[in-house]
């Protein structure tokens, strides 16, 4: 397969600024804290020459892209000491990345997940450098995929590379290339590959930590459906200064229609959603207007404590619509509107129950009589994991000794479909969601970024797992 320029070696190049070391504190492991220290430099590189593929997975994008980017994907394996790396290819999926590093007899499997697609950018503009070409600012690397989630190829890399290639237990590595697509093939790759990927533990490493130097270990994730939904109020358009008074028109009708999701509070007002268990964790008001960067006046909508609505319940969203653009307008009775509407689900939902739901609730709300279609989309399922026994007490020491503090239970708001996936083929694993993103990092929208401390921690805490994983 065709490579990109290798290294040399670790540290090679221009490179990053002094750093300290990540933890002060002495413990038994100083050999793999060494390790990952002297490593970075090279870490880095790899994940600057990821970044700089534009390996959108989405339909309308140049697939050759994602080609390039499992290519790259292969090589940084390959050059971490991994036996057995190859493409894993099925038709019509995008591809995906296979590894392999045996363990002593008898050790735990362990199964290392991350993908080397990406989000589009969005529009260029938006962004303070551009999206492929990565940046540093204030010891942060900007740049689209910089930490969903090709940093979690390259944590999976330096963790192998800390172990010279021989870690204490054996190591599958698979890197989807289709995840920010929805996983649509992730059955199939399972299905054909199942015996190669089978493992005890597997580490999600797709996720966030809690918060900038405050490690995150995620037990609960929400679901996701979407629809989009079709209002229409006439056959054709007709003038609107000779017919308008007695028709509505069909935008203020969807307008109308959309605004039913939530009640006078900004509650979702879908019947029968589930409702979770309040978190431990929570965030200010001030901490989360902050990180989303609300305008002074805008008051947060429903009920509950930030991490409550965030991660246990149900959140609606309307995420595009389909009429005429303001500057191509014109003055006539628009006939017809459509709307993508998304709904997250809280852990213990059923995505297909509340897809049926969330359908029933727009087509029995029609403003004014007005014919209402409901196209079905997508289903992801909410997840919860069980994080108790002696694999989670060594994901928790790893995180303690890596960053120096307690590692905090968290949930996620978003949807990782895939995880429902690794849980029904494997259901006696464990699963760990780990990852590097934080508050700041911006996935999926314009200047996402990584922490590059962050960065370090994640992979000397991977590293420390795979030890601490042998009894």
């Amino acid at each position: 397969m065709p490579r990109t320029k290798g290294h040399e070696g670790a540290g090679c190049g221009r490179r990053t600024p002094e750093r300290a070391v990540i933890v002060r504190a002495m413990t038994d492991h100083e050999d793999l804290r060494q390790r990952v220290h002297d490593d970075f430099d090279r870490v880095r590189d790899e994940l600057e020459g990821l970044v700089r593929i534009p390996s959108v997975s989405f339909p309308g994008f140049d697939p050759a892209h994602v080609q390039a980017s499992a290519e790259a994907t292969a090589e940084i394996l390959e050059a971490s000491g991994a036996q057995g790396v190859r493409l894993l290819e099925l038709e019509g999926a995008a591809p995906a990345v296979f590894a392999d590093v045996p363990g002593p007899a008898g050790a735990p499997r362990v199964l290392l997940y991350a993908h080397h697609d990406v989000q589009p950018p969005g529009p260029e503009e938006a962004w303070l450098s551009p999206p492929f070409e990565p940046a540093e600012r204030e010891g942060r690397l900007y740049g689209r995929g910089s930490c969903d989630d090709k940093a979690g190829v390259v944590v999976h890399a330096a963790a192998l590379r800390a172990h010279g290639a021989r870690p204490p237990v054996g190591v599958k590595v698979f890197i989807e290339g289709e995840e920010e697509a929805g996983s649509p093939n992730l059955g199939r790759f399972l299905e054909a590959h199942g015996n190669d990927l089978a493992a005890d533990v597997i580490v999600l490493a797709d996720t966030s930590n809690w918060d900038t130097g405050v490690p995150g270990l995620t037990t609960t994730l929400r679901g996701l459906v979407d629809c989009a939904v079709e209002v229409r109020v006439a056959d054709h358009a007709v003038h609107s200064g000779m017919y308008g008074g007695p028709v509505p028109d069909a935008i203020t009708a969807l307008a109308r229609l959309l605004a039913t999701l939530h009640d006078e509070r900004g509650n979702v007002a879908v019947p029968g959603l589930a409702t979770g268990e309040r978190p431990a964790a929570d965030l200010t008001e001030d901490e989360y207007r902050a990180d989303i960067g609300a305008r002074p006046g805008l008051r947060l909508i429903g009920e509950g404590s930030i991490t409550e609505r965030l991660w246990v319940k149900p959140a609606v969203a309307v995420l595009g619509l389909d009429a005429p653009r303001v500057d191509e307008a014109s003055n006539q009775i628009v006939p017809v509107a459509r709307a993508k509407v998304s709904l997250r689900l809280a852990p213990g939902d059923d995505a297909h129950r509340a897809r049926d739901a969330l359908a029933k609730h727009l087509e029995t709300n029609a403003p004014w009589g007005a014919e209402v279609t409901v196209h079905p989309g997508g289903a992801g399922e909410p997840h919860r994991v069980r994080a108790e026994g002696p694999v989670y007490d060594a994901a928790r020491r790893a995180f303690r000794d890596a960053w120096g503090v307690d590692p905090v239970d968290i949930g996620a708001g978003g949807s990782i479909p895939f995880v429902a996936d690794f849980a029904a083929r494997w259901p006696e694993g464990a699963l760990l969601l780990t990852g590097v993103e934080d508050r700041r990092g911006h996935a999926h929208a314009e200047n996402e970024s990584i922490d590059l401390l962050e960065l370090e921690r994640a992979c000397l805490a991977e590293a420390l797992l795979l030890r601490y994983l042998v009894p």
